[in-house]
């Protein structure tokens, strides 16, 4: 029996699943299976998405606050700093993205959470798809296959937890 990975999770995925899909009164299940999962290990965020939700202020950043706190892990250590620092320098000698694209990624925390998951071996969750050879926007895909780092879309990070909505 294989076991699942250890997700880390983007932004996208908890504010697509607030504002549509799995919003937190039509489906208050999936929030209570990010929170179970959260606490036994199997996912989590990084303290810079955390940051991300919290300027919604509304239910996402409330929930994002009070119930997952627990589960948003520090950027700040010396290997993730590296990885990061290799990841900016990937990113920047890259023709494909434009310069405001490789700056609004500067600025952003997916070069962080790509950093972490490298790092730790973990799986990223994104709702981003693989960008074209050239591209407004550096994603996330892109950079993960360049560092070797697996990446899935909620559902398949939904199924490889066996998380059932009844």
């Amino acid at each position: 029996m294989s076991t699942s990975p250890t997700y880390i999770l983007d932004a996208n995925v908890f504010i697509e699943a607030a504002r549509r899909y799995y919003a937190f009164d039509l489906v208050p299940g999936f929030w209570q299976s990010l929170e179970a999962n959260a606490k036994s290990g199997k996912i989590s965020s990084i303290d810079r998405i955390k940051t991300e939700l919290e300027r919604g202020q509304d239910d996402l950043a409330e929930w994002a606050t009070h119930d997952f706190d627990h589960a948003f892990q520090s950027t700040d250590s010396d290997d993730i700093v590296s990885s990061y620092r290799d990841i900016m320098n990937w990113v920047s000698t890259q023709s494909q993205f434009s310069e405001s694209a490789k700056a609004q990624f500067a600025n952003s925390a997916d070069g962080w959470l790509i950093a972490i998951a490298r790092v730790k071996g973990y799986t990223l969750v994104t709702h981003e798809q693989l960008a074209p050879s050239e591209s407004a926007k550096v994603k996330i895909p892109n950079v993960c296959q360049a560092f070797d780092v697996p990446y899935v879309d909620t559902f398949e990070m939904l199924r490889s937890l066996g998380v059932r909505f009844n």
